[in-house]
């Protein structure tokens, strides 16, 4: 597991880049822990972002509501095929299909946004041996 720039929350310069990008959008979330060399899935969701002022201190509190305990959290922008926001049934389809993908190999975090509890960017190592 990697750290990829130690600067704060360089989550709140991700979410108005992606806002620009894409305009209104929905967001898988997956909670993880980190422990030696393991990662443990631990809850996911998805939100709708709704405009770009949310910052990482927000989303922080909003995922300190999960219940437990958890050292990273990986999102995952979904596209529609309008602009905008997907339906809930779509984004719970979509989320159900991430999280067994990510079952079977941990470095698919690596595909969304990867970011540890200060908002700084992770990514997922292979280790070899």
């Amino acid at each position: 597991m990697s750290t990829s720039d130690d600067r704060p929350a360089l989550f709140d310069q991700w979410l108005p880049a992606a806002y620009a990008e894409r305009g209104d959008f929905t967001v898988l979330i997956v909670l993880v822990a980190i422990g030696g060399t393991s990662i443990d899935l631990l809850r996911s969701t998805f939100i709708n972002v709704i405009g770009e002022e949310t910052r990482w201190r927000e989303v922080r509190q909003l995922l300190e509501g999960a219940g437990v305990k958890w050292d990273a959290a990986a999102f995952f922008p979904i596209d529609s095929f309008l602009r905008g926001a997907v339906p809930n049934d779509v984004a719970r389809s979509k989320l159900r299909d991430l999280e067994v993908r990510l079952r079977e190999d941990r470095r698919i975090l690596n595909d969304g946004h990867f970011f540890d509890r200060k908002g700084r960017r992770m990514k997922v190592e292979e280790i070899v041996h």
